[in-house]
């Protein structure tokens, strides 16, 4: 696959040769269900808790007498059929995540890489790379290319004065290639990739 490369300000810096097994594949929407399903759930917090029977507050004293009330043998205000008892069977803090083989995982990234390719929502920039940490020429450059929600990936380290000017501009995020996921990719409207992130990506899903 073929892809035009652009500068940042958006003149033309040649094309690219893209690897037909990372970026041609045909999407499978199941395959990326899944590995986002899975990074969705690792990062859950899990931190829901509630009271149980023996960690509410309330005296242990048996509440009325064994025989004459008329009403059931009841020996607990904690019991969870009582108001302010404790809860049966409630969230207690775990972890959510769950095992995905780590080819699968690789797939996911390649499928993900592919839909963009396939919806024409994939650029190749030439060099995400700024002279000084400006957001407003960052913000202008964006707005001259049309990128409104954008994940911008770059080789192995990212530009300082890039990724500082990014910072504060809404809707651009940056991203080394160590750092590329399925997640990040599937919600931005547009996916970019400096030359250094292509070999990166390319060396690293071989």
């Amino acid at each position: 696959m073929k892809l035009d490369v652009i500068k940042l300000d958006a003149g033309k810096a040649g094309s690219i040769d893209l690897s037909d097994e990372i970026f041609g594949l045909e999407p499978r929407a199941d395959i990326l269900h899944r590995v986002v399903r899975w990074q969705r759930a690792k990062a859950q917090a899990g931190t829901h808790s509630v009271l149980g029977r023996s960690e509410v507050s309330y005296s242990t004293k048996k509440i009325y007498r064994q025989k004459g009330t008329g009403g059931a043998r009841h020996g607990s205000k904690k019991a969870p059929i009582f108001r302010h008892g404790g809860v049966y069977k409630g969230p207690t803090p775990r972890s959510h995540a769950h095992d995905l083989p780590k080819k699968f995982r690789v797939l996911g990234l390649k499928h993900a890489l592919s839909a963009k390719a396939k919806a024409g929502e994939l650029v190749v920039l030439d060099a995400a790379e700024m002279a000084e940490a400006k957001t407003a020429i960052l913000a202008k450059a964006a707005k001259e290319l049309g990128w409104k929600r954008v994940l911008v990936i770059d080789g192995a380290e990212v530009n300082e004065n890039f990724a500082r000017a990014a910072q504060n501009l809404e809707g651009v995020d940056v991203l080394p290639s160590m750092g590329a996921n399925v997640y990040d990719i599937l919600k931005r409207d547009t996916l970019v990739l400096t030359k250094a992130g292509v070999e990166a990506l390319e060396a690293r899903l071989k």
